[in-house]
């Protein structure tokens, strides 16, 4: 179970509102108003627990499981063991979300409770509801809107404004952005500082002023220890509702769309637009200026240097389309088996 010394649990819920929480239909012999009390994995659950199953690698787990209820699609049902309450769905692991985010929600404080131990300066603003602990710095003209929560170790520069609701991580430093609402920054993370920019000469490369900024739209998540350089005259931009893993390095006057995933370690080069809902597996680095189009995949550790078509699928180091690297590994393969031979 969760332990309770970082998580607070809410009271037991019943099938019938689970249901309703991940817009699940009730299967089985189990009456909709019997409760349920915590959010487990498959081998672990009992009967007063929920859990899920979307792999096909943890069928036989499901099939023994102790789970009270489990989120689940039709296609399972009939290997289901005897007395588990079903929550038939088309996305279990959307529905499991929901249900475990009802029994854990975030404990939102409504009073206003700056630390003694933070700094704050006499021109800032804060809103109702937030909190900012020990040993956080609000530099001059900020915004902390309201809810907002900042923890230890957090600078916030001069003139940076942060949307209602948003959450930032210990040892956070945000300068020359505009941040928005339910915006959540994780520990380590520096957004808005320059971008790599330099006139190369031969007595000596010149520093290029970095004069934009970078925005933040709403309901973006930032992993621990991810850069975002503000932009050297355009802003740098990612858009609502992307989610954005640790270390990640995002380069000045990038442009990155609603929705798009961008996974651990990645690197985008400057100037480079990425399209609404683009999947950007672990490792891939961009080059700079491409345009990337919406609803593209790039595989790990992919080397794109060339524009993505929109909902186009590359891999490789140089990228290229998905089938022609496969083709191509294959081939190398039954060449190296061939020589062995």
């Amino acid at each position: 179970m969760a332990d309770p010394r970082f998580f607070r649990r809410a009271k037991p819920i019943s099938l019938a509102d689970l249901a309703k929480i991940a817009n699940a239909t009730i299967t089985g012999d189990v009456a909709p108003d019997r409760t349920f009390a915590d959010v487990k994995a498959l081998s672990e659950a009992g009967p007063e627990d929920v859990s899920f199953l979307d792999n096909k690698r943890y069928a036989d787990t499901f099939s023994t499981s102790e789970a009270g209820a489990c989120v689940v699609e039709a296609a399972y049902a009939n290997r289901a063991p005897s007395g588990m309450a079903l929550l038939i769905s088309d996305a279990p692991y959307l529905g499991y979300a929901l249900i475990a985010a009802a029994f854990y929600p975030l404990q939102a404080d409504e009073s206003t409770n700056v630390s003694a131990n933070a700094h704050v300066a006499a021109s800032a603003s804060v809103g109702d509801g937030a909190r900012i602990e020990a040993g956080a710095v609000i530099q001059a003209h900020a915004e902390i809107s309201a809810g907002v929560h900042i923890s230890s170790g957090v600078v916030v520069g001069p003139g940076v404004v942060v949307g209602t609701g948003t959450r930032i991580g210990p040892n956070t430093c945000l300068s020359h952005c505009l941040i928005g609402d339910r915006v959540i920054i994780h520990g380590g993370v520096n957004i808005g500082q320059d971008g790599f920019g330099f006139a190369l000469s031969p007595a000596g490369h010149h520093k290029v002023p970095q004069l934009g900024r970078v925005i933040i739209e709403d309901d973006v998540e930032i992993g621990a220890n991810t850069t975002i350089d503000r932009g050297a005259g355009p802003d740098t931009v990612v858009g609502a509702g992307t989610k954005i893993d640790n270390l990640v390095q995002i380069a000045h006057n990038v442009r990155i769309g609603k929705g798009c995933i961008i996974v651990s370690q990645v690197g985008i080069s400057g100037s480079t637009e990425i399209g609404d809902f683009v999947m950007i597996g672990g490792q891939a680095g961009l080059t700079g200026h491409l345009k990337v189009g919406s609803r593209s995949k790039i595989a790990a550790q992919s080397g794109v240097m060339r524009n993505v078509d929109p909902g186009g699928t590359i891999g490789g180091s140089p990228a290229k389309p998905m089938r022609d690297w496969l083709k191509e590994v294959a081939l190398v393969d039954r060449l190296v088996k061939n020589k062995n031979r």
